[in-house]
């Protein structure tokens, strides 16, 4: 699959760069400091624990002689990991904005303490990887693919450590990747009885049920997903994304677009067309390389979008971390757009 823009732009560098590689490519290459020290909630006695296996959402049993210690992961998953008590050595993945501040994806993570070995899509530092005596690559996938694992290194990366891997495309949903993704820090030595787990928990199941009552007291909201960069608006499908999928679950009415790009997650729309969907609400991609509402102002066909011009713009994380405490809020920010909007369309 390309790794840049070209007249035939995949969903796979669609999804990693947030429809805008011309922008992500200003983000800097940088390399973190030492990783954070400790173990977390793992357990300490790992070495005499026995092997540790997983069976991922490729297929694979992925086995290691002890409980992982050295992870290293995509930076998402990380940061997921991070929220059940689970920290990593090293991130690949935006992580680190040019201006050194953390991306949307590092989440809660402190990133001073994460050596980055790939700070944009298809950067992967493998001499760092190795330095860091890995003992698990733990990344997402959408595809059947490793999420951020360049392919052109690819043999050499899992090579050095095993890699398991938690489906977020396909047939996943929302809730289901959050499942797996709690089962691999569970099998990591989370301890899912903490109480800010349960309490994370019990707050996104809480946040769906809003979020079902919202389309129910306010029916008929249209909702439209989409993504800005330079030259081009992409009108996102609500069926092939997890977080979509479940949303529209619970109630949400979507736009759905009409020719999707190959790959089947977006339509390209120029600026020229990109008033083709009336919508009441926009849920717009809030990675770093895409442009957000102040950078469209100068954009005419944004300006007349009916849900712009009732300001029903709501930000959109296109790739959640998949931790209960972060997907609540997710939901809940869902559920006020949607109970809070107008008709507009």
């Amino acid at each position: 699959m390309p790794k840049s823009r070209t007249s035939s732009f995949t969903r796979r560098g669609f999804i990693a760069a947030g429809g805008a590689l011309g922008l992500v490519a200003a983000l800097a290459a940088c390399g973190g400091t030492d990783s954070a020290k400790g173990d977390g909630g793992a357990d300490k006695s790992a070495a005499a624990s026995g092997p540790w296996t997983f069976k991922d959402d490729l297929g694979k049993d992925v086995s290691t002689k002890a409980k992982p210690k050295n992870i290293v992961a995509f930076t998402g998953t990380a940061a997921a990991l991070y929220d059940y008590g689970i920290p990593v050595k090293g991130v690949f993945g935006p992580t680190k904005t040019a201006d050194g501040k953390a991306d949307v994806q590092a989440g809660s993570m402190d990133i001073s303490k994460v050596e980055i070995i790939g700070n944009v899509y298809d950067e992967f530092n493998v001499e760092k990887y190795a330095a860091l005596q890995p003992d698990l690559l733990v990344t997402n996938t959408w595809d059947g693919s490793y999420w951020y694992v360049p392919e052109a290194s690819k043999d050499k990366i899992l090579g050095l450590a095993p890699a398991a891997a938690i489906s977020v495309g396909g047939d996943a949903t929302l809730d289901k990747a959050l499942e797996r993704t709690a089962e691999l820090a569970k099998s990591l030595g989370a301890d899912m009885n903490a109480k800010n787990t349960v309490d994370s928990k019990a707050r996104f199941e809480a946040a769906a049920a809003k979020v079902r009552e919202a389309t129910k007291a306010n029916p008929g909201i249209k909702v439209l997903v989409g993504s800005g960069s330079a030259d081009l608006f992409y009108a996102s499908t609500p069926d092939t994304s997890a977080d979509l999928k479940y949303f529209k679950s619970l109630g949400v009415e979507f736009v759905t677009p009409e020719k999707l790009d190959e790959g089947g997650f977006f339509e390209s729309l120029s600026w020229e067309n990109a008033g083709k969907y009336k919508a009441d609400v926009v849920l717009l991609d809030n990675r770093t390389g895409t442009l957000q509402p102040a950078d469209l102002k100068a954009k005419a066909t944004w300006a007349e979008l009916p849900a712009v011009k009732a300001g029903q713009i709501t930000p959109r994380t296109t790739e959640p971390i998949y931790s209960y405490a972060k997907c609540a809020t997710i939901l809940e920010d869902l559920a006020k757009a949607i109970q809070n909007a107008k008709k507009v369309s």
